[in-house]
């Protein structure tokens, strides 16, 4: 099985995709690792990345998915996937399963605010949003509501996903 971690810059995505990859004993990838040399140069610079732009960096994620599953490697991916049409094209099989983390632009931008060392322009939050496609329902995403603690958070993905270490 592959969790995506999905939702905006600043949501918490890393820290909860890695706190859940450590309970459940699996590997666990940053999608942000994936990105071109010239997109993260965009992204430091306050310029928001296209569909053309992202692209490439998707088709390698689908690639690290479906390797992932070939090898029955179970995974965590923190990414944004802010678009049905990029979840779309991540959802290898039913075995890849999207956990939205949703949280008004006040709570993100706090978070954000208290972010260290990431090439991510805080300037750029609002393209993000302008972006985003949540979830509908014929997607079967789970979405979470931030609010409660990144550990509260993963023991509810683990709960609801039935995924256990």
């Amino acid at each position: 099985m592959v969790i995506i971690i999905c939702g905006v810059a600043g949501a918490g995505k890393t820290t909860i995709g890695q706190l859940l990859a450590q309970e459940l004993a699996w590997e666990f990838y940053d999608a942000d690792d994936f990105h071109s040399v010239a997109n993260i140069a965009k992204m430091k610079s306050g310029v928001p990345l296209t569909d053309e732009d992202r692209q490439p960096w998707l088709d390698k994620l689908r690639e690290l998915i479906e390797q992932c599953l070939v090898a029955r490697k179970n995974a965590v991916l923190a990414c944004s996937a802010l678009k049905k049409a990029y979840r779309d094209r991540l959802r290898v099989s039913e075995k890849v399963k999207f956990v939205f983390l949703r949280g008004n632009r006040n709570k993100i931008t706090e978070q954000l605010q208290q972010r260290r060392e990431h090439f991510m322009n805080p300037a750029l939050l609002d393209s993000q949003f302008e972006d985003l496609e949540e979830p509908q329902p014929s997607e079967r995403a789970l979405s979470l509501e931030l609010g409660r603690s990144p550990r509260e958070l993963v023991e509810l993905i683990k709960t609801k996903l039935k995924v256990r270490s």
